[in-house]
């Protein structure tokens, strides 16, 4: 049988088959590209774990409790992507969040202004942190590991200064108390359930018919559905999981809905993803992390890419030390520090971005961060210790890595990289 080729049109590539997709991707993970698949995994095991040991995990009132908790860290997380996403490391991402979150609490707590000239003074704080970290980084060589271990000494000084070497700074306004206190009525949950749903169906569809009109490969509607399906009943379950009555006394007070502290978290995923994914500066982001000798020949500013991954990192960390100030209405030395740029690193890692840079996705920081939040929730409610949960973070964390290793040589052995 012949095929006509209309002049002027280029032949449609034939749309693999569901189970040709299936068998493309299970060649990708034994060549060693796992991507998110072990984070994945380690969801399913520790949430089936912590629900069969302690059945009151998978409660309304702990699941919303999962989201608020893990917030702050992910959004941590979500920017140091970008800055491991090129090799590099930002050991300041934490104490960064707590100045900006002490930017914030002086601007409106002693200042006395609005909450939006706070917000914009806290990440104004953050993007100038950025610019010099990555100026030193970019500019003079100096390692990326040196520059933030110097700028976590500095930054936790500076904190002390901001509030008065101890002092105490209470978050008042109730809009920044709302963001991880409140949550949105039940019907502008479902709403924006079902706007994401029809977003997605919408994106998938759209892809798949720009890359049949170029004659390249697309997926196939079948495969499309499943996805949209797997999101609709995922999301499905949440909201309504969310959207159940969490208050022991409905007449004092109400406790039911999203967190207010979730759309923003998604906003800043879809609008960062899109950028990596679908920019020319995304682009240019995996180009230099994947050789950037490589990148300054093809004409990219290498420099200007570092100092931006940087300026996002600590821009998004500033929104992380905002999160922060909410969850604790307050202010204090120790916002930011102890554990939270462990747990950030840890989430970005263990979600799937690569420690050696050139491979990592946005999307890696909430899986990454909602694997950490698991762990710290479900050992807090069977009763163990810090120093265990630190343990099993630690150990999760050191297996991400591991897994990261042999998947490079895996995927360096059979071709892929």
């Amino acid at each position: 049988m012949s095929t006509t080729i209309v002049p002027g049109r280029q032949a449609a590539a034939p749309a693999p088959s569901i189970a040709g997709n299936f068998r493309s991707y299970i060649a990708r993970v034994r060549g060693g590209d796992m991507g998110a698949l072990p984070a994945i995994l380690g969801l399913i095991v520790l949430c089936t774990a912590f629900a069969v040991l302690r059945p009151v995990f998978l409660s309304a009132t702990n699941f919303a409790n999962l989201f608020t908790q893990g917030a702050a860290i992910t959004m941590i997380a979500m920017g140091l992507v970008f800055v491991l996403l090129l090799g590099e490391i930002d050991l300041s991402a934490g104490y960064t969040s707590g100045v900006c979150a002490a930017v914030l609490a002086v601007v409106m707590s002693q200042q006395g202004l609005p909450w939006y000239v706070g917000v914009g003074a806290a990440v104004l704080t953050g993007v100038v942190i950025g610019l010099v970290l990555g100026a030193l980084v970019a500019k003079l060589g100096i390692p990326s590991f040196v520059v933030t271990l110097a700028a976590f000494l500095a930054f936790q000084g500076l904190l002390l200064v901001l509030v008065q070497e101890g002092t105490n700074i209470a978050i008042r306004d109730p809009v920044i108390i709302a963001i991880e206190n409140r949550y949105l009525p039940p019907w502008l949950g479902w709403a924006l359930y079902a706007v994401c749903v029809l977003a997605y169906a919408a994106v998938q569809l759209v892809r798949a018919r720009r890359r049949a009109g170029r004659g390249l490969a697309a997926d196939p509607v079948g495969l499309i559905a499943l996805r949209v399906g797997s999101l609709a009943v995922l999301g499905g379950l949440a909201v309504y999981a969310l959207n159940l009555e969490r208050s022991r006394n409905v007449l004092l007070v109400s406790l039911k809905g999203v967190p207010v502290v979730v759309p923003i978290v998604l906003a800043l995923l879809i609008f960062w993803t899109f950028v990596l994914r679908r920019t020319a500066f995304g682009r240019h982001i995996y180009a230099v992390g994947g050789n950037a000798e490589a990148a300054r020949r093809a004409g990219i500013n290498v420099d200007l890419i570092r100092v931006s991954a940087f300026v996002i990192c600590s821009g998004l960390a500033s929104v992380g030390g905002i999160i922060l100030a909410s969850q604790a209405s307050s202010v204090d030395p120790s916002t930011g520090g102890s554990d939270v740029l462990l747990f950030a690193v840890g989430a970005a890692v263990i979600g799937g971005t690569s420690l050696f840079g050139g491979k990592g996705r946005v999307l890696d920081a909430i899986l990454g961060g909602a694997v950490v939040a698991v762990i710290n929730n479900g050992m807090g409610l069977m009763g163990y210790s810090a120093s265990v949960k630190y343990i099993v973070t630690g150990a999760v964390l050191l297996l991400a890595a591991g897994v990261d290793a042999l998947s490079r040589k895996r995927a360096a052995a059979s071709g892929l990289r």
